[in-house]
């Protein structure tokens, strides 16, 4: 079956920076776009940043570009989101996805960015 489960969420400062992961299993990853999404508390879950199968395609959110790098490694079956220069709206729970006929979400890590 289909997982996907995030992890290297925590607490950082503003200005900090941390870096996320998303383990994928139960398909062919190297075949599929993966997404990364992040939902704020009292808000709607927004798309933060994807990349294409062989990582020749990113797109951001206009609201992280330039801090934020999405990567993924084939090999490991795993998609990154570094993420920098961290500001307390970035606070989240962080999700990745995967479309395969259906959406299929990853349990979610929580950032939050404080001092």
């Amino acid at each position: 079956q289909v997982q996907l489960v995030e992890s290297g969420g925590g607490l950082v400062q503003p200005g900090g920076s941390l870096r996320l992961s998303c383990a994928a299993s139960g398909f062919t990853f190297s075949s599929y776009r993966m997404l990364w999404y992040r939902q704020a508390p009292g808000k709607e879950r927004e798309l933060v940043a994807f990349i294409t199968n062989n990582s020749e395609g990113v797109n951001y959110a206009d609201s992280v570009k330039g801090r934020f790098t999405i990567s993924r490694d084939n090999a490991k079956n795993t998609v990154y989101l570094q993420m920098d220069s961290l500001k307390p709206e970035d606070t989240g729970v962080y999700y990745c996805k995967v479309v395969l006929g259906r959406e299929y979400w990853g349990q979610g890590t929580q950032v939050t960015v404080s001092s």
